[in-house]
């Protein structure tokens, strides 16, 4: 079972799939307003934002950006086995963690639309050791999801065998690799 969100901390989703090599995690958004949102209806915390707004116009107009409001929130992330922050957990840690959160929000856009969203992935199999690769690309599949993924290195495309088209963009021009 997945370790609770800490106290305070709005749980906002939570990633599983126990076959997988990537970790569930827990999420949540910590900041001002989502605190106000744990004693009080969402419209009365929108309310009380607008005033604030409004009344801090001049200091944030001298300031030249606006010093409240959810652009200040983080993004917490929790590897839900270990129940440790993301940022404690290792490199290779931190980017399963990453990856499993992008399968888990490509699985939720396929079910609510109907169709896997076309899936953008920059160096993600850099560092993968080649069983995370081979259930990425095994994920990917199993998503039926149009997938472009970059990388320097050839090889890390070697688990996906004849299952994809290869490219290599060199000199300003595309061209089909192999």
């Amino acid at each position: 079972m997945a370790s609770k969100p800490r106290a305070g901390i709005p749980l906002i989703a939570e990633t599983a799939d126990p076959a997988s090599p990537f970790p569930a995690a827990l999420i949540a958004i910590e900041g001002s307003l989502e605190a106000e949102l744990s004693y009080a209806p969402a419209t009365a915390v929108e309310d009380a934002y607008r005033e604030r707004l409004a009344s801090a116009r001049r200091r944030d107009r001298a300031a030249g950006r606006t010093l409240e409001g959810p652009h200040l929130s983080d993004l917490l992330v929790r590897h839900a086995a270990k129940d440790m922050p993301a940022a404690l957990c290792s490199t290779g840690e931190q980017k399963a963690l990453l990856i499993g959160l992008v399968l888990a929000h490509a699985r939720l856009i396929a079910r609510l639309d109907g169709a896997p969203p076309v899936t953008l992935l920059d160096e993600v199999a850099a560092h993968l050791d080649p069983l995370r690769r081979e259930a990425l690309y095994g994920a990917l599949d199993t998503l039926g999801a149009q997938a472009w993924i970059t990388a320097a290195d050839p090889a890390s495309f070697a688990e996906l065998g004849d299952r994809a088209r290869l490219f290599t963009v060199s000199g300003g021009g595309v061209r089909e690799f192999g």
